[in-house]
């Protein structure tokens, strides 16, 4: 199974991301910044894989902490913790991840330092294993939604590459695929990164998982032509009234699929939903480069001065959503109530 982020040998090694499908590169980050390089510069995307490689730059930070006063690490660990925090703004699992760091540090205070740093490493790890499980929950969740034989849609890449391993939206499709369906799925290209082109046909390949790669203005014309069975994407942060922020496009792909009657499902974990904020109109949006649109692998592909609008994510209105896939069950119209129960549900099992 593919996973984008490990930890050995108290170093934080990622698959880059901007080097598929042409090459399967690995990095070593040897310190919290390498980490935030990282995530800012999208050699690691995907809000959980996100959060983890946060809790992982974390605990790295920690271990050059070069101080046996607890004082002064926690300070000099919450400046860490701001600064990977500080990196993208919308993913919310980056936050979640850090809080969770926090927290553990906190309920150690007073332990020798060597101790505290020992327990975020521990946590980081824990991290990355729990997620691969709950992105398998979600996969088991979302199997009744796929009937067989079925074309679904995607936009952006929500899967092993996005997560700790498995996926969200692509678990839904490997669940189905282990359930013993036919499924074949239709990858939105994605611009500007084209995480769809590279990312989501590259993991599906390579799981002999059939998939086939539209343009982004595509998707209308097969969502028309009745081609396509349903859509699942996955969600960088999700409102308490289920509006949901992902990369760019996802908004019309969800408006195309409501006016042709085809159902539109988000697939993520429930760390991704910030209950704090009341709709999307909280949830702020990254501005990124202009380069990423300007340029294609280094090369200018529009002409000098002209300007640019670059926001990496949108927003879909819960009304376009017929179902919120998490490892805890659906959560369904109304989403508020219905995110509610989940959590709720999700706290007595664990």
């Amino acid at each position: 199974m593919i996973s984008p982020i490990k930890w050995e040998d108290n170093q934080v090694v990622m698959i880059d991301q901007r080097k598929l499908p042409w090459e399967e590169k690995w990095l070593t980050c040897r310190n919290y910044q390498d980490v935030a390089r990282c995530i800012k510069e999208l050699v690691i995307r995907g809000a959980p894989a996100i959060g983890v490689a946060a809790a992982m730059g974390m605990a790295l930070g920690a271990l050059k902490i070069n101080t046996n006063n607890p004082d002064i690490f926690y300070e000099r660990l919450k400046k860490i913790s701001d600064f990977l925090a500080s990196q993208r703004p919308t993913a919310v699992n980056l936050i979640w991840a850090l809080k969770r760091q926090e927290k553990r540090a906190l309920s150690l205070y007073g332990q020798p330092v060597e101790e505290v740093t020992e327990a975020l490493i521990t946590e980081a790890r824990a991290m990355l294993e729990e997620d691969i499980a709950i992105n398998r929950r979600i996969g088991a969740n979302g199997v009744q939604l796929v009937p067989n034989k079925a074309t679904i849609l995607t936009h952006c890449n929500a899967g092993a590459l996005a997560t700790g391993g498995y996926g969200t939206a692509l678990g839904v499709v490997r669940a189905a695929i282990e359930a013993g369906k036919k499924v074949e799925v239709l990858a939105d290209e994605t611009r500007p990164f084209l995480q769809g082109a590279r990312l989501t046909a590259w993991e599906l390949n390579k799981d002999r998982i059939p998939v086939k790669v539209i343009t982004d203005n595509m998707a209308g014309h097969f969502l028309k032509s009745g081609l396509i069975d349903l859509v699942v994407v996955g969600a960088d942060r999700i409102a308490a009234n289920g509006d949901v922020a992902n990369k760019i496009g996802t908004y019309s792909v969800a408006v195309l699929a409501k006016e042709n009657r085809v159902p539109f499902y988000v697939a993520a974990p429930l760390s991704t939903i910030d209950r704090s904020a009341y709709s999307g109109a909280e949830i702020p949006i990254e501005e990124r480069t202009p380069k990423e649109i300007t340029h294609i692998r280094g090369r200018q592909i529009t002409p000098s001065g002209v300007g640019v609008l670059h926001p990496a994510f949108d927003i879909t209105p819960s009304k376009y959503i017929k179902a919120i896939i998490t490892e805890a069950g659906l959560a369904q119209k109304p989403f508020r109530s219905g995110i509610n129960r989940l959590f709720k549900k999700i706290n007595k099992i664990f």
